[in-house]
């Protein structure tokens, strides 16, 4: 570790699990924490009307970001709870008498949700990824269609992988819902403030997003929920107030709130700039890799996807051997934050027909808003030499299993010479067992000297002689 990168902390390139929250951000919510701490539901007084105020503000500058209405955005607690409100909600109100449609790539806050819903009679499909790890609209269509005489049907497919970046082609996919009558859900907690989402050129019936992702605090999340043509049915899955007309009861976080409409603003005017600064960054980690790496593959859709994400496989690299050898320079995940802890490669990336030793050896590297062109530096100053050093180890350790393999051939051809030389010995004595016994010669039989005559002139066999230790291989 050069002296240079002891006087930096870690290069944080984890912008997938987590954003750290903007200055911006951080300094509009501050006072909601303290001096104007009311209750937005207590509107009798100025403190209840003043953070009433401010959750307004808040979800017309939420909604404006996704080209929505102020009165179709539910505040929740992240995107799982809004997920959970979205899939839970829709089949409760049909009574649990529809059909869920899921891509095989959705985040465990979807593909969890949507098996639980399968013991309350919800007929669930799995829909295929390519090898690019996209959902394919012709595929989709063709089950649309054999759905056509069911009167509900869900589809909820995520906009942007949460382990690769992959974009889904959600606008077909959105068209394709709607000429079939089906409500359409769509999880762009990835995408959100990281490309433009618009909900109507989506044709998202339900959209969740989770503040955390771009920029704005943990904890505090949104429902995008259409309310006309069509309005789509919901039942709260939260009761005993009647926040947020009702959908989601619960004191209202106002400072996360808060933090969340500031984020959606700045992600709003940085959009374009911020995008294109980014794709440039991740394009050149991708070329100094592989300038100095053989063995380097991208896993996913190159033309789409967003422009902060990788997800790479080095081959003969397993990623948290990778993952810990580079820690105390770089941070960067061995999956989704959501899955770590799990033993085995990630379902999301063998959906893609990768073999399981690539995607287990697959790793996220997400760059963000802060991520500067010497932090890309230094991040691929530290994976080059973990990724050699780990290979060479690798090649020692293929060497000495490979020897101990052939000494263990060895010493096993050894024992069937052993045991075939013996066996021979064996097949002889018999021979001349048979040829004394069978003799028509008057007196006693002349015996091998193994088995000596018995007083009463017959032959035993009850000493074993020579192969007493005798031990055939198995």
């Amino acid at each position: 570790m050069s002296k240079r990168d002891r006087n930096h902390p870690a290069v944080y390139l984890d912008y997938a699990a987590t954003t750290p929250v903007d200055p911006e951000v951080l300094e509009e919510m501050l006072p909601y924490f303290s001096q104007h701490f009311g209750n937005p539901g207590s509107r009798i007084h100025s403190r209840g009307l003043t953070a009433e105020t401010a959750v307004d503000t808040a979800r017309e500058r939420v909604a404006s970001l996704l080209g929505a209405r102020p009165l179709e955005i539910t505040f929740t607690s992240g995107a799982t709870e809004s997920n959970n409100l979205a899939l839970v909600g829709v089949a409760a109100a049909w009574n649990y008498d529809c059909d869920l449609l899921i891509s095989a790539s959705e985040h465990p806050s979807v593909a969890a949700v949507a098996q639980g819903l399968v013991d309350k009679g919800v007929r669930l499909q799995i829909l295929p990824v390519g090898t690019d790890g996209r959902v394919s609209p012709g595929a989709l269509d063709k089950t649309l269609e054999t759905l056509s005489h069911r009167s509900h049907v869900l589809v909820s497919v995520m906009h942007a992988s949460n382990e690769t970046g992959v974009i889904h082609p959600v606008e077909e996919i959105g068209a394709l819902c709607r000429r079939h009558g089906a409500v359409f859900h769509c999880d762009a907690s990835q995408s959100v403030g990281k490309i433009p989402v618009k909900v109507n050129e989506i044709g998202a019936d339900l959209l969740s997003l989770s503040a955390h992702k771009f920029y704005g605090p943990k904890g505090v999340g949104a429902l995008y929920v259409r309310r006309q043509k069509p309005r789509i049915p919901l039942l709260a899955q939260a009761n005993g107030g009647a926040q947020e007309r009702g959908l989601r009861s619960g004191t209202l976080n106002v400072p996360g709130i808060v933090g969340m409409g500031v984020a959606a603003t700045v992600a709003l005017q940085r959009l374009a700039p911020e995008s294109a600064e980014l794709r440039r960054l991740t394009r050149l980690m991708v070329a100094c890799l592989r300038e100095h790496l053989s063995g380097v593959e991208v896993n996913g859709s190159l033309a789409h996807r967003l422009p902060s994400f990788l997800n790479l496989s080095f081959a003969d690299v397993p990623a948290e051997r990778l993952q810990q050898a580079i820690r105390p320079l770089a941070e960067i995940s061995a999956g989704s934050a959501c899955g770590t802890g799990k033993i085995g490669p990630s379902p999301g990336l063998l959906a893609l027909g990768l073999p399981a030793s690539r995607a287990d050896g697959a790793v996220r590297i997400v760059l963000g808003r802060f991520t500067t062109e010497d932090d890309v530096h230094r991040a691929i100053d530290a994976i080059v030499p973990a990724v050699l050093q780990t290979r060479r180890q690798q090649t020692r350790q293929d060497r000495v299993r490979q020897d101990r393999n052939d000494r263990s051939s060895l010493e096993l051809s050894r024992k069937r010479r052993t045991v075939g030389t013996a066996v021979g010995s064996q097949q002889k004595m018999s021979c001349g067992i048979t040829e004394a016994l069978t003799s028509s010669t008057r007196g006693q039989a002349t015996l091998p000297k193994y088995f000596p005559a018995s007083p009463q002139g017959a032959a035993t066999t009850t000493d074993p002689g020579p192969f007493e230790n005798l031990t055939l291989a198995k």
